[in-house]
């Protein structure tokens, strides 16, 4: 509503083609824009029409419609999972397992509380954002300067800004005056933006290029401005990212999607199952209806995986607390196995790849090229030739004059906070300070007399100060500036030379600064603009960039090396962005596109490309949501990493966001899934790893459950087949699941990681949980537990065993078949190889289990509530062992024989390769 209104005021003007909220302002002059809006620009707008025009847009705010926390807490039932575990609720409690129906409802309440808490986050990240937006603002109105309230500034109002000022609203300068702005917010860069009024003809213009525009929630660094009101609230830069943020709605990760499917998939297969037998048993009168009845109800319940929900939240929440304790906070328990399936990581490039520290890494004389090493403001750094000797500044008076007007010229300082540097001032200036400090070890001591401020009018900055008891005018610029004033007062300089020079570097995205001096004589106490370039001498360039942490390298080529593609996403320029993507080796052939170029693609051409792409360079917020959303469109599994306001709406529409903990703003890490605590990036590898190991032992745990369940409903199938007594009893099929659900299935929680989990490639998320390797698994492993289980019970029955003995028996060769197979589950490795100690915390689970199996069994009051008795050596040890031992030996035969199968299929590939 708020976009329409604003559209339809400024379609009141004659020509309006182009003058849209998000529109090519940038190309219009001061008199057209004052046409355009309706405004003037020295009045300002009548407080008439500005009480008009805040009735017809609305206020300038950013609002978010607010769901209740009750209903979003409700919303949380609302899926197959909870269907599911609700009806096997209903299915025990009918049959008053009363243990079972509270586990599993303290289960759905926990899955629900999750999600609840998961969208609660989320409406954090909007609330975060609609804080952002200034308070008050100095606007002209009726010709006065008054401060207002910043809800109450309309399009077309005239605002003034000063240095420390907030803006208000998106803004069209029609004034700057040596004017920065801050813009890390929208672009993710640190540096400031030099803002100009001057129109820029170019179409397309990339938000980091606009620069006669200003936003709402970026501020002023330097110099002042004026400018008219081109947008407010919910249609401004930061109010579209709130909207993308809104729009991009949550959805189940990967494994819960995979876990939907396999709980349906069993559900109805149970149930199918269950409705046959019932059928075929009344068809055949195998037992009475209501025996019948009990008897398939007691298969449903002895075959449903009950302890499954509880046992993958189990093991994610160990996975959860591991990455905690390594700087890694995941705030929902399901996207800590996403990162074991993502195959696209999309990273930020200032502050996440790089150190944001601008760093002197070249510097250039007319007597050769030298190399800087040391990153960063903390570290010291030695200066090289080429060829990689190494030189003693103090030897050389180019390095000396160099680094003393690096230090004289610059205004920046830095200080730790917690262990980490802060800058105070501009990013180059920090660069300078740095390479000052990295050499002398202290911080530059300037005894100025006159200094004249950097300004986009002449892109240089100069200062007048006593150096060793001279006046020296010490000058730091843009080179092609300075070599014009040194030309202007009839100096000779090689420009053509310098000029290649200078390419060498700005091709590697590396900003140059020249630095030259000249002497004052004792007379002159200010810096005269005119003067500069007399007798002037030009001593060199430096080289600066931001430059790429230490530790990402190494991480990136782990990254690749598991099949995950890294992909910078950058508001930063092109050549800057390809500079490091080459120096990290984030792919090996390096492809980049602009924000301008995507934005002539269509949806359809941007998912069809968007794999050929690398580096994204200078993009919008919206231009990062596209990029995911394309990539989703591909069948990626996509983490997106960044730590600024302007990367929240892709933080959430990714698979699994991640936010930096230090550096990143409040409403990135309430968009985020997971928090890097450290702002390593080097820590998302870690966390790779880790998902990786626990979907493993997620799938190990639904491989171990599902067969060891389905044997239970098996003995009770094969009963009603067989038209015989059922050897199991209800009680005891609930202590089969209950026994296992608090035992022996939490052995995978503790298994380690297996050798080689990052050689392999991500997991293919759309072929399910299970193969049909496993499957063939499941089916035969719980055909053979509860064939042993009706073979040792007919055995012994027939040889005169009483039932309640030989019930027992039954009950512990299943137990057992569970014990052995755990064995033969735990790892690829034969079972008794150098792993078989390796997970000792299996060995304490066994031992637990033994003592409550004997419990069942010897305790007189256990033995009244699950029918069992105390049995003979042979009958209650002997046999369940044998059929235990049974159980592994035929396991361990078959994955032999797979991985045999498996390591000659290898060897034919790799001949057929060669």
């Amino acid at each position: 509503m708020q976009e329409e209104k604003q559209t339809n005021l400024m379609n009141t003007s004659e020509d309006s083609d182009d003058s849209g909220p998000r529109q090519q302002l940038w190309k219009n002059k001061s008199e057209e824009l004052e046409k355009k809006f309706k405004t003037d620009l020295s009045q300002g707008l009548t407080n008439e029409e500005a009480e008009r025009r805040l009735k017809e847009n609305g206020k300038n705010e950013l609002v978010s419609k607010k769901t209740s926390n009750w209903m979003l807490f409700f919303r949380q039932f609302n899926n197959s999972i909870t269907y599911i575990l609700a009806a096997t609720a209903a299915v025990t409690l009918f049959l008053q397992h009363y243990p079972d129906s509270i586990v599993i409802g303290a289960v759905i309440i926990a899955n629900a509380l999750v999600g609840f808490f998961q969208e609660v986050s989320a409406d954090n990240a909007l609330n975060k954002i609609k804080e952002l937006l200034v308070s008050e603002c100095y606007v002209i109105r009726d010709g006065h300067k008054l401060e207002l309230p910043s809800k109450q500034v309309v399009i077309g109002d005239v605002i003034h800004l000063e240095a420390g000022d907030a803006v208000p609203a998106d803004l069209r300068l029609i004034s700057a005056d040596n004017m920065k702005i801050q813009e890390s917010n929208l672009t993710g860069e640190t540096d400031s933006v030099t803002k100009t009024e001057d129109a820029i003809n170019v179409d397309g213009l990339p938000l980091a290029e606009r620069t006669n525009m200003a936003f709402a929630s970026t501020s002023v660094t330097n110099g002042s401005g004026v400018g008219i009101v081109v947008a407010t609230g919910t249609e401004t830069e930061i109010g579209h990212i709130q909207q993308d943020v809104v729009e991009v709605k949550s959805k189940p990760t990967p494994l819960m999607q995979n876990l939907n499917k396999l709980g349906w998939a069993l559900s109805l297969a149970i149930i199918a199952v269950a409705v046959m037998l019932f059928i075929l048993g009344a068809f055949l009168q195998v037992y009475s209806l209501p025996t019948l009845l009990i008897a398939v109800i007691t298969m449903i319940v002895g075959s449903m995986p009950e302890g499954m929900p509880a046992s993958v939240s189990v093991v994610l929440a160990m996975g959860t607390r591991k990455l905690t304790r390594k700087k890694a906070i995941v705030k929902t328990l399901p996207a800590v196995e996403t990162l074991g399936a993502v195959n696209i990581v999309n990273t930020d490039k200032t502050g996440t790849l790089t150190k944001n520290e601008m760093t002197v890494t070249d510097i250039i004389t007319a007597n050769g090229r030298y190399t800087v090493s040391g990153v960063g403001y903390d570290a010291t750094g030695q200066i090289q030739k080429e060829d990689g000797e190494k030189v003693e500044w103090r030897n050389s008076d180019e390095l000396k004059w160099i680094i003393q007007i690096a230090g004289q010229t610059t205004d920046a300082s830095f200080h730790q906070e917690e262990g980490q540097w802060v800058l105070t001032g501009e990013p180059t200036d920090g660069a300078l300070t740095g390479l000052f400090h990295k050499f002398t070890g202290e911080a530059p001591v300037v005894e100025e007399i006159d200094s004249l401020p950097f300004d986009s009018a002449f892109r240089y900055s100069a200062r007048l100060a006593l150096l060793n008891n001279k006046k020296v005018l010490m000058v730091k610029g843009a080179p092609q500036t300075l070599f014009e004033k040194m030309q202007e007062h009839g100096s000779q300089v090689d420009k053509q030379n310098w000029l290649k020079k200078m390419e060498q570097l700005t091709k590697q995205g590396k900003r140059v600064v020249a630095l030259g001096y000249q002497f004052a004589s004792d007379e002159t106490d200010e810096i005269i603009s005119a003067d500069i370039g007399i007798n002037f001498h030009l001593i060199g360039m430096v080289g600066i960039i931001d430059p790429p942490r230490q530790e990402v390298a190494a991480s990136i080529r782990k990254l690749r090396y598991a099949g995950i593609k890294v992909k910078m996403i950058t508001g930063d320029d092109p050549n800057t962005a390809m500079a490091i993507a080459k120096q990290l080796k984030l792919a090996d052939n390096v492809n980049a596109i602009t924000g301008p170029e995507l934005d002539k693609m269509s949806e359809e051409q941007l998912a069809n490309e968007i794999d050929k792409y690398t580096v994204f360079a200078r993009t919008t917020p919206s231009d990062k949501l596209k990029i995911v959303r394309a990539q989703q469109q591909r069948g990626n599994v996509v983490s997106m990493t960044g730590d600024g306001v302007n990367d929240a709406p892709a933080l959430k529409q990714a698979d699994i966001g991640v936010a930096m903990g230090i550096k990143g703003t409040d409403v990135a890490k309430s968009s985020a899934d997971m928090v890097l605590a450290d702002d390593n990036f080097t820590t998302l590898l870690t966390a790779v790893k880790e998902g990786r190991h626990i979907f493993d032992n997620i799938r190990k745990t639904i491989r171990f459950l599902l067969p060891t369940s389905f044997a239970e409903g098996l003995i009770v199938v094969m009963s009603i087949l067989l038209d015989q007594t059922m050897p199991l009893y209800p009680t005891q099929l609930l202590w089969i699941n209950m026994v296992s659900a608090l035992t022996i299935q939490f052995a995978f929680i503790f298994e380690p990681a297996e050798k080689g989990i990052m050689t392999r490639g991500p997991r293919k998320v759309n072929q399910g949980i299970l193969n049909k390797t496993d499957v063939i698994e499941i089916a035969y492993v719980s055909l053979l537990i509860s064939s042993l289980g009706m073979i040792a019970y007919n055995i012994m029955t027939k040889q005169g065993m009483s039932e309640v003995v030989g019930s027992t028996m039954t009950l512990n060769v299943i137990v057992f078949g569970k014990i052995f197979y755990l064995f033969n589950m735990r790892n690829n490795h034969p079972v008794f190889s150098r792993y078989f100690f390796q997970n000792k915390m299996a060995f304490y689970i066994i031992a637990i289990l033994l003592v409550l199996q004997a419990g069942i069994i010897y305790l007189p009051f256990m033995q009244e509530i699950f029918h069992t008795t105390a049995p003979g050596w042979l009958a209650g040890w002997g046999v369940p062992i044998l059929a235990g031992a049974i159980v592994l030996i035929v396991t361990e035969a078959v994955k032999y024989i797979r991985m045999y199968i498996y390591r000659v299929s290898l060897k034919k590939e790799q001949r057929s390769s060669r």
